[in-house]
């Protein structure tokens, strides 16, 4: 997750961006766990199936990290553009896709998006901001700059699916994932749950990571619960397309 998870309950506090200490960190280590993610991309078609795809189109990555995921959706669509609140995060996204002039990177966060009003097809945010009940501002941005038939997708992980939720939990005991459930599914999401695959080149790469995502305590567990180099991690996958017309009042 590249998002740290604060406040009660788990959700983020309204303010500067919230620090990210992974990513923040050890981006090296983190573009490890980058690459062993969804490795027989069941994330990737879920999410495709429920936004109607992307071939196309305009895509905007709220809290794009160091840019991992904007050459994919670049693979298909017309322009991608990552918003980022960490400047070195900036810097590194810049330097991955240096060359390509369909993705475009800015520094700013989810509240203030640097973006005209209808100018994208696609919101998407992986693990970063929208966790919950904080995140109205963010949500009303992304409104904001989607076209109407446009699609916000937010993708988070799923505490409730072992073993990555049971650490999850262990490290998180206020988080609350029915609580996250019934905010997004009160805003108007469709929710779509997915398992997939993390899978490491070695062993010594998965422990690597499991201790920049936990704490001391709660990594020794989760080396110890996992035999070889896979993890099978779930993730909530919300999704709501903005009214393709404006419906006035009877």
């Amino acid at each position: 997750m590249k998002r740290t998870y604060q406040g009660f309950g788990g959700q983020p506090k309204p303010g500067p961006a919230i620090p990210s200490p992974n990513i923040w960190n050890w981006p090296e280590v983190y573009e490890t766990e980058n690459r062993a993610q969804d490795a027989d991309g069941e994330l990737w078609a879920a999410l495709w199936a429920e936004t109607g795809g992307w071939a196309g189109a305009d895509v905007v990555d709220v809290g794009c990290g160091d840019g991992f995921h904007l050459p994919r959706f670049a693979e298909q669509a017309a322009t991608v553009t990552g918003v980022e609140p960490h400047p070195p995060l900036v810097e590194r996204a810049r330097r991955r896709v240096a060359g390509d002039d369909r993705i475009t990177v800015h520094a700013a966060g989810a509240e203030r998006l640097p973006l005209p009003d209808a100018c994208a097809d696609l919101v998407h945010a992986r693990t970063a901001y929208f966790f919950g009940p904080g995140c109205e501002p963010g949500l009303a941005e992304a409104e904001r700059v989607l076209r109407p038939g446009g699609v916000l997708a937010v993708v988070d992980l799923d505490f409730t699916v072992r073993p990555y939720g049971t650490w999850l939990r262990a490290d998180l005991p206020r988080y609350d994932p029915p609580a996250v459930d019934r905010f997004f599914a009160a805003h108007g999401f469709a929710l779509r749950r997915v398992v997939s695959t993390w899978r490491f080149d070695t062993r010594a790469d998965l422990e690597e990571v499991l201790r920049i995502e936990f704490s001391a305590r709660t990594a020794r567990r989760a080396i110890d619960d996992v035999a070889d180099r896979t993890v099978r991690v779930g993730y909530r996958l919300h999704t709501r397309r903005r009214a393709d017309r404006l419906v006035l009042p009877s």
